[in-house]
């Protein structure tokens, strides 16, 4: 979809709200454990502020009730020491302190409000039209210029501070936001064979891709691991055991079964799963075949086997086009990081290589696996462009301001 860029926006001496996504990892003291999503968007930041602009930057951080839902001060502090331009703090994210803070801003610096989620209404999803009539929106419009959308990684959400502004000012996606549009809303460009790597837990969504790509004919094959590769073993009728059958039913995924077995009857030439697992035995590592599973009472399947790993190494290597997005197994524990290490790794060596965010970023920046030709910065938006889904955040920036 074209959208205005900053290429196109007139930023010098303008107030101008910059919607980010730098919802980051905490430490046990508040601080942050990981500052990869603020990096991200120095480039937007900057060049904004190199021009003279004054920005407002708004964001989120955590959920209510989870433990990282916290204030943006931490964050303020290291996009001040990331950025050559002073960025401020305000601990308000609407009315007269975050006006004031806004207003009283000189060109080329910034501040940066209080997470969003804060404000009640920010945490709940609206028609656009409706985001723009909520006290976020209303409040702020009036001290600010243009509005700049770089959170792609919150682009499937219609949230306010995502949707709202584009209703009353004019919209503009920034460099992060520019970039993922165009790498993967471009993916059908790229060189065949095209290789769709989906593993994680995000079964319903993945399924969701599988369908959409293999459909379309974007996918000479599609590899599964993680849960998704579990749920496809057992949509081929193979006895995986209690443990792994139980994680799956108890998370509602009986119909992704269905789902499954549907996509193995009309494309199962182009799909592959496990041909062995990696269970805990006795504090080990041990491979269990097909033919041997479901193995002992209680052993959950934590990672693909050696036997997997040899034929999606194979399919991968007589690629030219890798889209990767999900783990292929609990990384998190070394006994079984070694699927999800050995798949990256080979996915990395391919042409062209574009990962999906979240756990999947997640995973490479803790394996220190580099190499792929881009990694995205959302994992939920992702996956909705990929499977031709409109993004809320992205359609919002296509309509004039009134």
């Amino acid at each position: 979809m074209p959208v205005g860029t900053l290429d196109d926006l007139t930023v010098a001496g303008r107030r101008v709200g910059v919607r980010v996504d730098i919802n980051s990892p905490l430490d046990d003291d508040g601080g942050l454990a990981d500052d990869a999503r603020l990096r991200a968007h120095r480039e937007t930041l900057s060049e904004l502020l190199d021009r003279d602009g004054r920005v407002a930057i708004l964001a989120h951080q955590g959920r209510p009730g989870g433990d990282d839902f916290s204030t943006l001060a931490a964050h303020a502090d290291r996009l001040d020491e990331l950025l050559d331009w002073p960025v401020g703090y305000v601990d308000a994210n609407y009315g007269t302190a975050a006006r004031e803070a806004v207003e009283s801003l000189e060109p080329g610096s910034a501040v940066v409000l209080e997470n969003t989620r804060f404000y009640a209404e920010e945490y709940m999803e609206f028609d656009p039209v409706e985001a723009g009539e909520t006290h976020l929106v209303r409040s702020l419009v009036p001290v600010l210029d243009a509005y700049v959308n770089d959170a792609f990684a919150a682009a499937h959400r219609s949230q306010p501070s995502l949707v709202g502004f584009p209703q009353y000012l004019p919209s503009y996606a920034g460099r992060v936001m520019e970039l993922e549009l165009d790498v993967l809303g471009d993916v059908e460009s790229t060189e065949r064979p095209r290789v769709y790597v989906l593993g994680g837990a995000k079964v319903a969504d993945s399924i969701d891709v599988a369908w959409n790509v293999l459909e379309s004919g974007l996918a000479d094959q599609v590899l599964t691991a993680g849960v998704v590769g579990n749920v496809f073993l057992l949509a081929d009728g193979v006895d995986i055991g209690d443990a792994s059958a139980d994680f799956i039913y108890d998370r509602g995924y009986w119909d992704e079964i269905d789902r499954a077995a549907d996509l193995l009857d009309a494309y199962g030439d182009r799909i592959r799963f496990p041909q062995d697992v990696a269970v805990e035995r006795d504090g080990e590592r041990r491979e269990i075949g097909l033919n041997a599973l479901p193995g002992r009472e209680g052993e959950a399947a934590m990672d693909v086997g050696s036997e997997t790993l040899r034929m999606y190494k194979s399919v991968l290597e007589g690629a030219h086009t890798v889209i990767l997005n999900g783990p292929a197994g609990v990384f998190e524990d070394p006994l079984f990081d070694t699927g999800t290490r050995e798949l990256y790794a080979a996915a990395a060596a391919v042409d062209r290589s574009i990962v999906g965010g979240g756990d999947t970023a997640a995973a490479i920046r803790r394996l220190g696996i580099d190499g792929f030709s881009h990694i995205s910065t959302g994992g939920g938006a992702c996956l909705r462009l990929l499977t031709g889904r409109p993004l809320p955040a992205v359609e919002a920036l296509d309509g004039d301001a009134d």
